[in-house]
């Protein structure tokens, strides 16, 4: 049988104290692919921040920004 996922919530983060998710949802996903940028694609110390923005960000966002950054189009500061 395939290894079973464990699904959480991203921590509470001080810095996004109201109930709408979304500015924590878009900085979650900007630091999974700084820290892939800096410590390279087969780094497992980034898979926290993936966790974090996969339990946050609803996937039709993900799936807009993963083409955006694709076609250098992303808005972000990656």
């Amino acid at each position: 049988m395939a290894d079973e996922i464990e699904l959480k919530t991203a921590p509470a983060d001080f810095r996004f104290p109201t109930t709408n998710q979304t500015r924590h949802c878009f900085t979650r996903y900007i630091e999974f692919h700084r820290c892939l940028a800096a410590k390279g694609e087969e780094s497992n110390e980034c898979e926290r921040f993936a966790k974090y923005y996969r339990s946050l960000c609803p996937g039709e966002w993900i799936e807009r920004w993963n083409e955006q950054r694709e076609n250098g189009t992303f808005p972000g500061p990656l």
